[in-house]
């Protein structure tokens, strides 16, 4: 008998008739002998609902509006006890429908599991599995449906692993239970080259290596997590990316559809670039006139990680007198406000002369591990803005993959000069 999970997001569970789908399609799994943990998000659109409840008990909003103190801070561990509860709903709804269809199933909260977490409330990280039980009932024929996103952190409080968690529980889950492989089903069929709804041309790609999925997920691709993709990584999980909407008997044709995430090795032939990621949930906070001299970095960047606020590109611009240097990185526009908050706390430490932060940027981004042993890919991208009149404000690189910041409303334009610049249109 193999282990499978199989993940199902917001929009694959959003009404009652999609949950009815959901389970044609773990039915369809279970028929076949396969033992099954289904984890779930919440439905769609109801996190942004709970989200929204939380800022208006805490009253960020009315205070902000009224000219007062409007801070950021509300208590964490409570806000992961009410947007923990869309998922909750979620499980046990899926759960009854499975019951009454003839499958032996039951909810699992991650508490109950107990998926174990850090004290990070609402960026938590798993610290542990404990899936004994829950195996054993599988084993048995029960379908375990795992509520996504959550876990349980010190102090036996709930906690939650940001957005998109839900695939991260999948596959550490996957990995825990030393499954045969992890189904993520959403609204696509599968990770394509870039965004279908941009470039008509996109195509889906069968095999994306791990590294690459990597990079696109963490530069903009809203396919899959990019915690839930390093994990894969790390545990050599194989992911398949495939629709919720296929019906149940044409998805049972196994990796005939969807794009499978796995090691490079398992890739025939690899492409110099296989995919175009774009991003508009970035914010750049610049900090004028900062002190150039050793240990100022570290005053910038320690409070923001104490903060858990990620940055990502950050560049520097020093005055021709050297005193001094304009200081520019991003974080997501999610994180903006509590960013400039803790900057501005931070001020007399730090000593700039002005803060500033904006939201009208996009990152774009070429990814492709062919990049490791070709040259010129930079020029050729760099040379391709410029004649489009794209004016770029930052670089970065990896080994497989170039970003670029640029003005937000040539984000689409950059993308579709890119997608056809690498021959990606073609294929």
């Amino acid at each position: 008998m193999s282990l499978l999970v199989l993940k199902f997001g917001g929009t694959s569970v959003a009404d009652i008739d999609r949950i009815r789908n959901v389970a044609a399609h773990v039915k369809r799994e279970a028929d076949a002998g396969h033992a099954i943990a289904v984890v779930v998000s919440a439905m769609a659109g109801h996190t942004n609902q709970l989200v929204a409840f939380v800022e208006q008990a805490w009253g960020f909003k009315e205070r902000k509006n009224n000219g007062g103190e409007a801070s950021a801070y509300y208590d964490g561990r409570e806000y992961d006890t009410v947007v923990s509860s869309g998922e909750q709903v979620t499980s046990g709804l899926l759960a009854l429908v499975l019951q009454s269809i003839g499958i032996k199933a039951r909810s699992w909260q991650g508490w109950q599991i107990p998926l174990q977490t850090d004290a990070a409330h609402r960026s938590a990280r798993i610290t542990g599995l404990a899936v004994d039980e829950l195996k054993s009932r599988m084993l048995d024929g029960e379908v375990a449906v795992v509520a996504g996103f959550q876990g349980l952190a010190p102090g036996n409080r709930i906690s939650t692993l940001g957005r998109g968690g839900s695939d991260t529980s999948a596959v550490a889950l996957a990995a825990a239970l030393s499954a045969d492989r992890c189904d993520i089903y959403t609204d696509v069929d599968g990770v394509y080259t870039t965004d279908p709804r941009v470039v008509p041309k996109a195509h889906r790609l069968d095999k994306i290596s791990y590294e690459e999925m990597l990079e696109m997920a963490s530069q903009g691709a809203k396919v899959l997590q990019t915690r839930s993709v390093e994990l894969a990584m790390q545990k050599g999980v194989r992911v398949l990316v495939r629709s919720s909407f296929d019906p149940p008997d044409l998805a049972g044709k196994g990796n005939a559809l969807g794009t499978l995430v796995c090691h490079e090795d398992e890739i025939m032939e690899q492409n110099v670039v296989s995919g175009i990621a774009y991003a508009r949930d970035e914010a750049k906070v610049t900090l004028l006139k900062v002190a150039d001299k050793p240990g100022v970095a570290a005053k910038v960047f320690g409070p923001l990680a104490a903060a858990n606020i990620n940055v990502d590109m950050i560049v520097q611009n020093v005055s021709e007198d050297g005193r001094f240097t304009d200081m520019t990185f991003t974080v997501q526009s999610a994180d903006l406000d509590r960013a400039l908050e803790v900057l501005r706390n931070a001020k007399n430490q730090i000593g700039y002369f002005d803060l500033r932060g904006s939201t009208d940027i996009a990152k774009v981004s070429v990814i492709g591990v062919g990049m490791r042993s070709h040259a010129g890919v930079a020029a050729q991208m760099f040379s391709a803005l410029a004649e489009k009149g794209i004016n770029i404000e930052a670089i970065s690189t990896s080994e497989i993959k170039i970003s670029v910041l640029i003005d937000a409303a040539y984000a689409e334009l950059a993308v579709r000069t890119l997608h056809t610049l690498f021959g990606l249109d073609s294929r």
